[in-house]
C-alpha cells in the first residue's frame, strides 16, 4: 500500500507558485519555505494571521536563542518575501531589522598545503575536481555543474552556466588541469562512468552529478589525511585560489572577473590575507635614521 503524500496547504501552494514565477533559485525556496515553518512553529497558528508585533517579536525570539546574524538575515529574507509578495502585506516586517554580519576574514592555505591535499584526495575523480577547484577559483555548486561539453580547449576556458546571481562567464583552464581533466575523462569513459555530453563529475549514478555534499566531505577526509589542522571546505580552496593569484601579482579587477563578483570590494578582501604581499611591505620604522 503507497502511504498517502502529504498535502500542501493553498498558502504554501501559493508561495511556492510565486517563487517559481520569480524563477528563484531551488535553495533560496526552500530556505524561504523553511523560514515561514519556523515561523508558523513560533506563532502556533497560522502565519497568514500574523501581526506586526508578532514578527517583530519573532525576531526577538530568534535573537534570544543565540540564532546567528547571518540565519536571522536568511530567515528575514524569507519572511520579508512571504508578507510581501504572498500576503501583499508588506507593512507586516517594518519592525523587523536585518541585523549586521561581522566580517571575518577566510581561512587560506599555502602552496604546500594546497598541493598535500590534493595528493591525500581519495579517488581520481576528488582529486580531479578539487584540483579544478583550485585551478579556477569556481564555487563547490559550480564544480559540480560542470559538463564535458563546458571544456572548450582550443580557448582554454571552462564556461560556467547560471552560477551564483544566475550569470554565465568563463573560468581559466590551465594546461596542467586540463591535462588532469583528460586524465580523468579517459578512466571514467573505460570504466563507463561518464556519459556522452554528461556530467564532468558524475554521482554514483551517472545520470545525476556529484553533489557539493559528497565533495565537501572529500576534501575534509583529504585535509584529516594530510594533516592540516585548519577549518577547511570547498570554498577554501576558491579563497587560496584568489589570495594566491593576488600574491602572484595578477590584477585585482581580472581576480574580481575570474571569481565572479559583482563588487571589487568583495575581492578586495584578500588584500588583507596575501601574507606574501604583506611581507613587501617595508615598514616606516625600517625607514628611521639610525645614527
Amino acid at each position: 500500500m503507497n502511504a498517502p503524500h502529504p498535502t500542501v496547504s493553498p498558502l504554501r501552494q501559493r508561495m511556492l507558485e510565486d517563487m517559481r514565477m520569480r524563477r528563484l533559485a531551488p535553495q533560496t525556496q526552500t530556505a524561504y519555505i523553511r523560514a515561514v515553518r519556523r515561523f508558523a512553529a513560533y506563532l502556533h497558528r497560522p502565519p497568514d494571521t500574523a501581526t506586526v508585533e508578532d514578527l517583530r517579536n519573532f525576531q526577538l525570539h530568534l535573537v534570544d536563542e543565540g540564532t546567528s546574524p547571518t540565519t536571522l538575515n536568511a530567515t528575514i529574507t524569507g519572511l520579508k518575501f512571504f508578507c510581501e509578495i504572498t500576503l501583499d502585506r508588506a507593512e507586516l516586517t517594518a519592525k523587523m531589522q536585518p541585523v549586521h554580519v561581522p566580517r571575518t576574514l577566510p581561512v587560506v592555505l599555502s602552496r604546500e598545503e594546497v598541493a598535500r591535499l590534493i595528493a591525500a584526495t581519495g579517488n581520481l575523480k576528488h582529486q580531479t575536481a578539487l584540483s579544478l577547484a583550485y585551478g579556477t577559483g569556481l564555487r563547490a555548486s559550480e564544480v559540480v555543474s560542470l559538463k564535458v561539453s563546458d571544456i572548450d580547449s582550443q580557448r582554454m576556458t571552462l564556461r560556467v552556466e547560471q552560477g551564483k546571481g544566475s550569470k554565465d562567464r568563463y573560468a581559466m583552464l590551465s594546461p596542467i588541469l586540463l591535462e588532469r581533466l583528460r586524465v580523468w575523462w579517459r578512466v571514467a569513459r573505460a570504466q563507463g562512468k561518464m556519459l556522452d555530453g554528461g556530467w564532468l563529475f558524475p554521482g554514483l549514478n551517472p545520470v545525476e552529478p556529484l553533489t557539493t555534499r559528497q565533495l565537501n566531505r572529500a576534501i575534509h577526509m583529504a585535509a584529516d589525511a594530510a594533516n592540516i589542522d585548519k577549518r577547511v571546505s570547498m570554498h577554501t580552496l576558491r579563497h587560496s585560489f584568489a589570495t594566491h593569484l593576488l600574491e602572484q601579482k595578477v590584477d585585482i579587477r581580472v581576480i574580481q572577473v575570474l571569481l565572479g563578483h559583482k563588487k571589487l570590494e568583495t575581492t578586495a578582501m584578500y588584500a588583507q590575507v596575501a601574507t606574501d604581499i604583506l611581507r613587501e611591505v617595508v615598514s616606516p620604522l625600517e625607514q628611521l635614521s639610525t645614527a
